[in-house]
């Protein structure tokens, strides 16, 4: 089997969604930096990410999208017209000199990983996991939605069966609605209850094929463990995909401040190697996540998982300097645990699984029952 892939731009280094966003950190650049100080990142398994065309952006979004995205990069201004039916111009979607070409960045990245990855491989696109876009309109931070236009992508190319795994600590309500009833495709979502996009409700099933998990707060990582067990790898064998796509969204662990769970990245990785042991073809992708430590350290360890790395418990110094480079506005003059620092690993997270779990697993293994 080839080398994984690693898919990245510059792009990343050099935008933001502007200084008072929740986006306004260092994500994709740290990975690649880190990535390359523990020398884990030779140019052979490393590739630049494509600029979608707004050809192929038309698989899922409207031309009149595409046209109002690319005017509004090109203007540095939206009408309230626009603004109103396209979601361009507010504050979870702000204008920004890179509006268009950076997520059309990530989404030619996602593209070419379905690509790379029909034809047999692991590829991981960091900058992708853009899972709230709709066809006609921005939502939730997400311009345009990469991880539908690889799904398609992959069934354009004849791939049958499509398992979606979103463990992002938001519902992935753009990718639910973009493939609702679709039984080629399999989504199954860990996302904060009560939290926006407030969709993804235990009994929605998305048309038949969507298997959601709401859990509550303080969700840890023995509850995580529960639910893959019990419903996550039970789900997956059972339907037997030809391809996995893992929306590896960092926002779920504890420090982040855009939800209230409290996992570990040790969780997250936990599943990957399972996720690895199931298929020869996956494609792992980015997401949310809102504290450029845990981002970092968490993605960086999704990429030593896939070549095998052993993490070190101490991280080397150059490592660390980055780490410790890292500025965040939210903690400004707070200086970031010492664990952020010297290591990726960070401690577990383990504590009691509680009813509000045991419910969720119980009513998935009644559906599971009623599929065969």
């Amino acid at each position: 089997m080839p080398a994984p892939i690693l898919i990245g731009s510059e792009i990343y280094r050099g935008s933001s969604y502007g200084l008072k966003h929740p986006l306004a950190i260092p994500r994709v650049s740290s990975v690649l930096d880190l990535c390359r100080a523990l020398g884990w990142l030779p140019e052979a398994q490393y590739r630049v990410s494509p600029r979608a065309k707004p050809a192929a952006l038309t698989g899922f979004h409207t031309e009149r999208y595409i046209n109002a995205l690319q005017e509004a990069e090109n203007a540095q201004y939206v009408s309230e017209d626009t603004r109103a039916r396209h979601g361009l111009g507010t504050l979870s979607n702000p204008v920004f000199p890179e509006m268009y070409r950076r997520p059309a960045t990530a989404a030619g990245g996602s593209i070419l990983g379905a690509e790379l990855v029909a034809r047999g491989g692991v590829v991981f696109n960091p900058g992708g996991g853009t899972h709230h876009g709709f066809p006609d309109r921005a939502n939730g931070f997400c311009y345009l939605n990469d991880p539908v236009l690889a799904i398609k992508r992959l069934l354009a190319l004849g791939v049958g069966r499509v398992a979606y795994v979103d463990i992002d600590a938001h519902h992935c309500d753009g990718v639910e609605a973009a493939f609702a009833g679709e039984d080629r495709v399999r989504l199954i979502s860990i996302h904060e209850q009560t939290r926006w996009p407030f969709t993804g409700a235990l009994y929605d099933t998305g048309g038949g094929n969507a298997f959601n998990l709401p859990v509550p707060r303080g969700f840890n990582d023995s509850e995580f463990n529960a639910l893959r067990e019990a419903v996550i790898l039970p789900l997956l064998s059972d339907f037997n995909p030809d391809i996995i796509v893992l929306q590896c969204g960092a926002d779920a662990v504890e420090e982040d401040p855009l939800s209230r769970l409290a996992l570990s990245n040790n969780a997250h990785w936990h599943l990957l190697r399972d996720l690895m042991g199931l298929t020869d073809k996956l494609l792992v992708l980015g997401g949310g996540g809102y504290n450029p430590w845990s981002v970092a350290r968490l993605w960086t360890g999704v990429w030593a998982v896939l070549n095998g790395h052993e993490i070190p418990e101490t991280s080397p110094q150059d490592a660390q300097e980055l780490l410790g480079n890292l500025h965040w506005t939210r903690k400004a003059g707070q200086p970031p645990a010492r664990h952020w620092i010297t290591t990726l690993r960070d401690p577990a997270r383990p504590g009691p699984v509680r009813d509000e779990i045991w419910q969720v697993i119980a009513h998935m293994q009644r559906r599971m029952a009623a599929l065969t």
